[in-house]
Protein backbone atom coordinates (compact mmCIF):
# COMPACT_ATOMS: atom_id res chain seq x y z
CA UNK A 1 0.00 0.00 0.00
CA UNK A 2 1.18 3.16 -0.56
CA UNK A 3 0.49 6.87 0.98
CA UNK A 4 -0.73 9.65 -1.55
CA UNK A 5 -1.22 12.90 -0.48
CA UNK A 6 -4.41 14.42 -2.67
CA UNK A 7 -4.12 16.90 -5.01
CA UNK A 8 -6.64 19.80 -4.93
CA UNK A 9 -10.17 19.32 -6.14
CA UNK A 10 -9.96 21.36 -9.41
CA UNK A 11 -6.27 19.90 -10.12
CA UNK A 12 -6.47 18.38 -13.22
CA UNK A 13 -4.58 15.21 -11.96
CA UNK A 14 -7.34 15.14 -9.16
CA UNK A 15 -9.76 11.65 -9.13
CA UNK A 16 -12.98 11.69 -7.95
CA UNK A 17 -13.72 12.69 -4.46
CA UNK A 18 -12.40 10.44 -1.79
CA UNK A 19 -11.21 12.91 0.96
CA UNK A 20 -9.75 15.23 -1.32
CA UNK A 21 -6.75 17.53 0.64
CA UNK A 22 -6.45 14.70 3.15
CA UNK A 23 -3.63 12.09 3.27
CA UNK A 24 -5.23 8.59 1.28
CA UNK A 25 -4.05 5.25 2.27
CA UNK A 26 -4.45 3.67 -1.71
CA UNK A 27 -4.33 -0.17 -2.23
CA UNK A 28 -2.21 -1.75 -4.37
CA UNK A 29 -3.87 -3.36 -7.50
CA UNK A 30 -2.15 -6.93 -6.69
CA UNK A 31 -3.65 -7.26 -3.27
CA UNK A 32 -7.20 -7.06 -4.26
CA UNK A 33 -8.94 -9.88 -3.12
CA UNK A 34 -10.83 -11.79 -5.29
CA UNK A 35 -13.52 -14.52 -4.96
CA UNK A 36 -14.68 -13.86 -1.37
CA UNK A 37 -17.39 -11.63 0.16
CA UNK A 38 -15.67 -9.54 2.13
CA UNK A 39 -17.34 -7.37 5.26
CA UNK A 40 -16.08 -4.99 7.10
CA UNK A 41 -17.47 -4.58 10.94
CA UNK A 42 -17.57 -0.72 12.28
CA UNK A 43 -18.81 1.00 15.44
CA UNK A 44 -18.05 3.07 18.32
CA UNK A 45 -14.97 2.03 20.61
CA UNK A 46 -16.26 -0.66 23.42
CA UNK A 47 -19.70 -1.20 20.70
CA UNK A 48 -19.07 -5.20 20.66
CA UNK A 49 -17.27 -5.28 17.56
CA UNK A 50 -15.18 -8.12 18.33
CA UNK A 51 -18.06 -10.43 19.96
CA UNK A 52 -20.38 -9.56 16.59
CA UNK A 53 -17.79 -10.29 14.17
CA UNK A 54 -16.63 -13.63 16.16
CA UNK A 55 -20.27 -14.81 16.27
CA UNK A 56 -20.88 -13.54 12.93
CA UNK A 57 -17.49 -15.93 11.31
CA UNK A 58 -18.99 -18.97 13.50
CA UNK A 59 -22.62 -18.47 12.21
CA UNK A 60 -21.71 -18.39 8.44
CA UNK A 61 -19.26 -21.50 8.72
CA UNK A 62 -22.55 -23.11 10.70
CA UNK A 63 -23.91 -22.51 7.51
CA UNK A 64 -21.33 -23.99 5.60
CA UNK A 65 -18.68 -21.38 4.45
CA UNK A 66 -14.66 -21.17 4.64
CA UNK A 67 -14.29 -18.08 7.26
CA UNK A 68 -11.43 -15.76 7.77
CA UNK A 69 -11.43 -13.25 10.59
CA UNK A 70 -8.79 -10.25 10.59
CA UNK A 71 -8.82 -8.26 13.72
CA UNK A 72 -7.30 -5.12 12.89
CA UNK A 73 -6.84 -3.33 15.89
CA UNK A 74 -3.60 -2.91 17.65
CA UNK A 75 -5.20 -3.97 21.12
CA UNK A 76 -5.30 -7.07 18.81
CA UNK A 77 -8.05 -9.21 20.84
CA UNK A 78 -10.86 -9.62 17.87
CA UNK A 79 -10.31 -13.48 17.76
CA UNK A 80 -9.70 -14.62 21.37
CA UNK A 81 -13.08 -15.80 21.81
CA UNK A 82 -12.53 -18.47 18.84
CA UNK A 83 -9.30 -19.74 19.73
CA UNK A 84 -9.61 -19.31 23.23
CA UNK A 85 -6.54 -17.31 23.63
CA UNK A 86 -4.38 -13.73 22.34
CA UNK A 87 -2.81 -15.31 19.17
CA UNK A 88 0.31 -13.85 17.56
CA UNK A 89 -0.20 -10.61 15.53
CA UNK A 90 1.24 -9.95 11.69
CA UNK A 91 3.35 -6.89 13.16
CA UNK A 92 4.95 -9.33 15.62
CA UNK A 93 5.81 -11.96 14.10
CA UNK A 94 7.20 -9.66 10.56
CA UNK A 95 9.31 -8.38 13.61
CA UNK A 96 10.57 -11.78 14.35
CA UNK A 97 12.20 -12.09 11.00
CA UNK A 98 13.53 -8.85 10.63
CA UNK A 99 10.66 -7.81 8.43
CA UNK A 100 11.26 -10.46 5.90
CA UNK A 101 7.88 -11.63 4.70
CA UNK A 102 9.58 -14.56 2.45
CA UNK A 103 11.17 -16.39 5.83
CA UNK A 104 7.02 -16.74 7.02
CA UNK A 105 4.68 -19.60 7.12
CA UNK A 106 1.19 -19.39 7.09
CA UNK A 107 1.06 -21.48 10.90
CA UNK A 108 3.07 -18.46 11.79
CA UNK A 109 0.02 -15.81 11.35
CA UNK A 110 -2.86 -18.14 10.63
CA UNK A 111 -4.53 -19.85 13.45
CA UNK A 112 -7.59 -22.46 13.40
CA UNK A 113 -10.57 -21.22 15.74
CA UNK A 114 -13.96 -22.53 16.72
CA UNK A 115 -15.56 -24.64 13.84
CA UNK A 116 -12.92 -24.08 11.31
CA UNK A 117 -12.82 -20.36 11.38
CA UNK A 118 -9.33 -19.09 10.44
CA UNK A 119 -8.25 -16.30 12.41
CA UNK A 120 -5.90 -13.47 12.01
CA UNK A 121 -4.50 -10.56 14.06
CA UNK A 122 -2.93 -7.95 12.12
CA UNK A 123 -1.54 -6.04 15.16
CA UNK A 124 -0.21 -2.76 14.86
CA UNK A 125 2.77 -0.24 15.45
CA UNK A 126 3.24 1.16 19.15
CA UNK A 127 1.16 3.92 20.14
CA UNK A 128 2.06 7.22 18.09
CA UNK A 129 4.43 5.44 16.12
CA UNK A 130 2.76 4.24 12.96
CA UNK A 131 -0.02 3.46 10.58
CA UNK A 132 -2.29 0.64 11.23
CA UNK A 133 -3.26 1.22 7.65
CA UNK A 134 0.24 -0.41 6.80
CA UNK A 135 -0.60 -3.33 8.68
CA UNK A 136 -3.47 -4.12 7.31
CA UNK A 137 -2.19 -3.96 3.78
CA UNK A 138 0.30 -6.33 4.43
CA UNK A 139 -1.79 -8.76 5.74
CA UNK A 140 -3.76 -9.02 2.82
CA UNK A 141 -0.43 -9.19 1.07
CA UNK A 142 0.81 -12.18 2.95
CA UNK A 143 -2.73 -13.84 2.20
CA UNK A 144 -2.31 -13.41 -1.36
CA UNK A 145 1.25 -14.71 -1.16
CA UNK A 146 0.67 -17.74 0.49
CA UNK A 147 -2.55 -18.71 -1.56
CA UNK A 148 -4.69 -18.43 1.57
CA UNK A 149 -7.94 -16.41 -0.03
CA UNK A 150 -8.37 -18.76 -3.20
CA UNK A 151 -10.63 -21.20 -1.05
CA UNK A 152 -11.85 -18.69 1.46
CA UNK A 153 -15.68 -18.10 0.98
CA UNK A 154 -15.94 -14.96 3.60
CA UNK A 155 -13.51 -12.25 4.87
CA UNK A 156 -14.53 -10.50 7.85
CA UNK A 157 -12.54 -7.11 8.54
CA UNK A 158 -13.13 -6.13 12.68
CA UNK A 159 -11.88 -2.42 12.60
CA UNK A 160 -10.65 -0.26 15.37
CA UNK A 161 -12.98 2.61 16.20
CA UNK A 162 -11.06 5.38 15.41
CA UNK A 163 -13.10 6.89 12.82
CA UNK A 164 -9.73 8.93 11.25
CA UNK A 165 -7.35 6.50 11.43
CA UNK A 166 -5.39 4.89 8.31
CA UNK A 167 -5.85 1.68 9.66
CA UNK A 168 -9.52 2.39 9.92
CA UNK A 169 -9.68 3.34 6.42
CA UNK A 170 -7.50 0.49 5.29
CA UNK A 171 -10.37 -2.09 5.19
CA UNK A 172 -13.00 -0.24 3.02
CA UNK A 173 -9.98 -0.92 0.16
CA UNK A 174 -11.24 -4.26 -0.05
CA UNK A 175 -14.53 -4.46 1.59
CA UNK A 176 -17.83 -5.21 -0.59
CA UNK A 177 -20.13 -4.21 2.20
CA UNK A 178 -19.65 -1.86 5.71
CA UNK A 179 -21.63 -2.96 8.58
CA UNK A 180 -22.03 -1.09 11.59
CA UNK A 181 -22.94 -2.17 14.86
CA UNK A 182 -24.26 0.12 17.42
CA UNK A 183 -26.44 0.36 20.32
CA UNK A 184 -29.99 2.99 21.04
CA UNK A 185 -27.77 5.70 22.05
CA UNK A 186 -26.18 9.21 21.46
CA UNK A 187 -22.93 8.44 21.30
CA UNK A 188 -22.90 5.28 19.26
CA UNK A 189 -25.46 6.87 16.68
CA UNK A 190 -23.19 10.01 16.39
CA UNK A 191 -20.17 7.16 15.54
CA UNK A 192 -22.47 5.31 13.39
CA UNK A 193 -23.06 8.55 11.16
CA UNK A 194 -19.04 9.18 10.65
CA UNK A 195 -18.73 6.23 9.71
CA UNK A 196 -21.28 6.51 6.60
CA UNK A 197 -20.15 9.23 5.87
CA UNK A 198 -16.05 7.28 5.52
CA UNK A 199 -17.81 4.66 4.22
CA UNK A 200 -19.43 6.74 1.42
CA UNK A 201 -16.79 8.79 0.84
CA UNK A 202 -14.72 5.61 0.00
CA UNK A 203 -17.32 4.04 -2.20
CA UNK A 204 -16.66 6.64 -5.09
CA UNK A 205 -13.51 5.12 -5.99
CA UNK A 206 -13.91 1.13 -4.62
CA UNK A 207 -16.45 -1.02 -4.78
CA UNK A 208 -17.32 -0.85 -0.81
CA UNK A 209 -20.59 0.07 -0.31
CA UNK A 210 -23.17 0.37 3.09
CA UNK A 211 -24.79 -2.60 4.12
CA UNK A 212 -26.81 -1.62 7.30
CA UNK A 213 -26.55 -1.46 11.10
CA UNK A 214 -26.14 -4.20 13.40
CA UNK A 215 -28.10 -3.17 16.94
CA UNK A 216 -26.58 -4.46 19.85
CA UNK A 217 -26.40 -4.34 23.75
CA UNK A 218 -29.74 -2.23 23.79
CA UNK A 219 -33.54 -3.09 24.83
CA UNK A 220 -35.17 -0.95 22.44
CA UNK A 221 -34.39 0.46 18.71
CA UNK A 222 -36.56 3.46 18.52
CA UNK A 223 -33.52 6.01 18.51
CA UNK A 224 -31.08 3.93 15.61
CA UNK A 225 -34.94 3.55 13.86
CA UNK A 226 -35.00 7.46 13.81
CA UNK A 227 -31.59 7.87 12.51
CA UNK A 228 -32.55 4.85 9.77
CA UNK A 229 -35.18 6.99 9.08
CA UNK A 230 -33.56 10.51 7.65
CA UNK A 231 -30.44 8.53 6.80
CA UNK A 232 -31.61 5.98 4.78
CA UNK A 233 -30.21 3.23 6.89
CA UNK A 234 -31.36 0.02 7.92
CA UNK A 235 -31.11 -2.31 10.53
CA UNK A 236 -29.90 -5.60 9.67
CA UNK A 237 -30.13 -7.39 13.26
CA UNK A 238 -31.24 -6.87 17.12
CA UNK A 239 -29.32 -8.28 19.40
CA UNK A 240 -30.30 -6.85 23.10
CA UNK A 241 -27.77 -6.59 26.10
CA UNK A 242 -27.76 -10.11 27.51
CA UNK A 243 -25.93 -11.08 30.15
CA UNK A 244 -24.57 -14.39 28.15
CA UNK A 245 -23.27 -12.00 25.52
CA UNK A 246 -20.87 -10.61 28.37
CA UNK A 247 -20.19 -13.91 29.75
CA UNK A 248 -19.56 -16.02 26.38
CA UNK A 249 -16.68 -13.72 26.18
CA UNK A 250 -15.03 -13.54 29.85
CA UNK A 251 -15.47 -17.72 29.09
CA UNK A 252 -13.17 -16.77 25.84
CA UNK A 253 -16.08 -18.55 23.98
CA UNK A 254 -18.42 -18.07 20.73
CA UNK A 255 -22.21 -17.64 21.93
CA UNK A 256 -22.54 -21.46 19.60
CA UNK A 257 -20.06 -22.78 22.48
CA UNK A 258 -22.58 -22.07 24.84
CA UNK A 259 -24.90 -24.08 26.45
CA UNK A 260 -28.06 -23.56 24.07
CA UNK A 261 -30.39 -24.65 26.67
CA UNK A 262 -30.36 -21.63 27.63
CA UNK A 263 -32.98 -19.53 26.27
CA UNK A 264 -31.19 -16.40 25.63
CA UNK A 265 -28.23 -18.32 23.93
CA UNK A 266 -30.69 -19.58 21.47
CA UNK A 267 -32.37 -16.38 20.84
CA UNK A 268 -28.89 -14.89 20.18
CA UNK A 269 -27.73 -17.67 17.83
CA UNK A 270 -30.17 -17.97 16.01
CA UNK A 271 -30.23 -14.31 15.25
CA UNK A 272 -26.58 -14.66 14.24
CA UNK A 273 -27.97 -17.55 11.85
CA UNK A 274 -30.54 -15.10 10.40
CA UNK A 275 -28.13 -12.10 9.96
CA UNK A 276 -25.33 -14.38 8.23
CA UNK A 277 -28.38 -16.16 5.95
CA UNK A 278 -29.61 -12.71 4.89
CA UNK A 279 -26.07 -11.44 4.47
CA UNK A 280 -25.25 -14.42 2.18
CA UNK A 281 -28.31 -13.81 0.47
CA UNK A 282 -27.10 -10.60 -0.48
CA UNK A 283 -27.39 -7.06 0.96
CA UNK A 284 -28.90 -4.01 -1.43
CA UNK A 285 -26.44 -1.36 -0.90
CA UNK A 286 -27.48 1.38 0.51
CA UNK A 287 -27.22 4.84 -0.53
CA UNK A 288 -27.64 6.40 2.97
CA UNK A 289 -26.93 10.06 3.71
CA UNK A 290 -25.01 11.59 7.07
CA UNK A 291 -26.31 14.21 8.43
CA UNK A 292 -24.38 17.10 9.96
CA UNK A 293 -23.33 17.33 13.61
CA UNK A 294 -25.80 19.80 14.63
CA UNK A 295 -28.51 17.93 12.55
CA UNK A 296 -27.67 15.12 15.32
CA UNK A 297 -28.17 16.67 17.95
CA UNK A 298 -30.96 17.89 17.37
CA UNK A 299 -33.03 14.36 15.93
CA UNK A 300 -31.49 12.81 19.39
CA UNK A 301 -30.72 15.51 21.65
CA UNK A 302 -33.24 16.15 24.56
CA UNK A 303 -35.75 19.46 24.16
Amino acid sequence: MTVIMRPPPNSSSSRLGDGEGSVQVHADPAAKIEGATVFAIYGKGGIGKSTTSSNLSVAFSKLGKRVLQIGCDPKHDSTFTLTGKMIPTVIDVLDSVGFHAEELRAEDFVFEGYNGVLCIEAGGPPAGTGCGGYVVGQTVKLLKEHHLLEETDIVIFDVLGDVVCGGFAAPLLHADRGLIVAANDFDSIFAMNRIVAAIKAKSVNYGVRLGGVIANRSRETDQIEKFNAVSGMKTLAHFPDLDVIRRSRLAKKSLFQMDDSNPDVKAAQDEYLRLAASLLAGVTPLEAAPLKDREIFDLLGFD
